[in-house]
């Protein structure tokens, strides 16, 4: 059998979440990894050698100091191209794996130093699509994470009162998607996580998905909240939303709401090893146009359900598996997040997390789902 290839990465943790899968080392700026043969070995900064030894799950730690001493010159200290040069020579390595989102620079200037390098296409370390029983217990806890920013986001909600043209007034004042907002990441970061990019949008806001919401928000329309936090200690994600009314939801944005959370109930259903995610997501699809929700394209805009059922988690927020490209396999973490948006109406999405089982799923998300608050 033939020897695994080396694999070099040179970023930080904080960007590179194959590094931090790699070492489980938080680092902010960009450090040189490599495994080879058996060995992981992390070149670090004097700043940082000592956290190094106590926290990274690597076999050997080596000073950059070390390493560029003999690289000195009348010119300054060395260049990081020129660092990982040397390290690379020191290693007897001519040939490399490295991250396809590796620097363009530093591997041009690899490339003319002699190296080769081999780009490799979706994870650096494959096995990070199937979560161990330890990982799945760390999605766990950032999940708790993202629950208390949606509890929180709840509680202000509850707590507002109805203002002139139905604004909600929150302590006196319009409730803004932005005051929300701050409200559920200030309780994330009190939970020991990092907010990224949390969604508060109502009314016609929420019909475009990505849209994180801005201005005054209204009783009696519909309020997607969708909250995405790292779990600052671990890096992993966590995922979830809800959509709510506060006040009383009409006919129409209850039966959409439903409707919606049928279609929830219907994917988790089925969600199973071997089953084709594309099979699944048109099969969802499919229950919402006999249930009266079509998607097309109207004046210009989308309506109906126009985006994927779901996305892997883990330490990047979308990773592998993609949900309409991936066969149910044990071990894989999904969101599951159906939705329906017409302008004029709403937008409503329901999202959970789960794991794939030998049997089916596990769920690892729960939070109620109140339609009306």
């Amino acid at each position: 059998m033939a020897a695994p290839p080396a694999r070099l990465i040179v970023a930080s943790s904080e960007t590179s979440s194959d590094l931090r899968y790699a070492t489980q080392f938080l680092v902010s700026d960009p450090v040189i990894f490599l495994d080879h043969k058996g060995k992981r070995t992390l070149v670090l900064s004097d700043l940082e050698i000592d956290r190094g030894k106590r926290e990274a799950q690597v076999e050997e730690i080596v000073p950059l100091s070390d390493l560029n001493r003999s690289l000195k010159n009348g010119n300054g200290d060395p260049t990081l191209s020129e660092s990982v040069a040397r390290f690379l020579h020191q290693r007897r390595l001519k040939k490399v794996h490295v991250p396809s989102d590796f620097p363009l620079g530093l591997a041009r200037h690899l490339e003319a130093a002699g190296f080769e390098l081999v780009p490799v296409e979706g994870l650096f370390y494959p096995e990070r699509e199937f979560k161990s029983s330890a990982e799945i217990k760390l999605v766990q806890r950032a999940l708790r994470i993202t629950q208390t920013g949606m509890a929180r986001g709840f509680e202000v909600l509850h707590a507002t009162t109805i203002g002139p043209r139905r604004a909600l007034l929150w302590g006196g004042k319009k409730l803004t998607s932005e005051i929300l907002r701050a409200e559920i990441d200030s309780a994330i970061l009190r939970a020991g996580g990092q907010p990224a990019h949390t969604i508060v949008a109502g009314g016609n806001q929420a019909c475009d998905p990505h849209e994180r919401g801005h201005g005054p928000l209204f009783a009696d329309s519909l309020i997607i909240l969708d909250i995405f936090p790292r779990d600052a200690t671990t890096g992993y994600f966590g995922d979830l939303t809800r959509t709510v009314v506060r006040g009383r939801a009409s006919d129409a944005q209850r039966q959409l709401w439903q409707t919606v959370l049928a279609g929830q109930r219907l994917a988790l259903q089925k969600m199973k090893p071997g089953l084709a995610g594309a099979t699944l997501h048109q099969e969802v699809k499919d229950f919402f146009t006999r249930e009266g929700y079509p998607t097309a394209l109207r004046d210009g805009r989308w309506g109906g359900f126009f985006h994927g059922t779901g996305h892997g988690l883990g330490l990047d927020i979308h990773e592998i598996p993609r949900f309409g490209k991936t066969t149910f396999r044990p071990g894989q973490v999904l969101t599951v997040e159906p939705g329906l948006y017409y302008y004029g109406l709403g937008g409503v999405r329901h999202e959970d997390v789960v794991t794939i089982t030998d049997q089916g799923i596990k769920m690892l998300s729960s939070h109620p789902k109140p339609l009306e608050i």
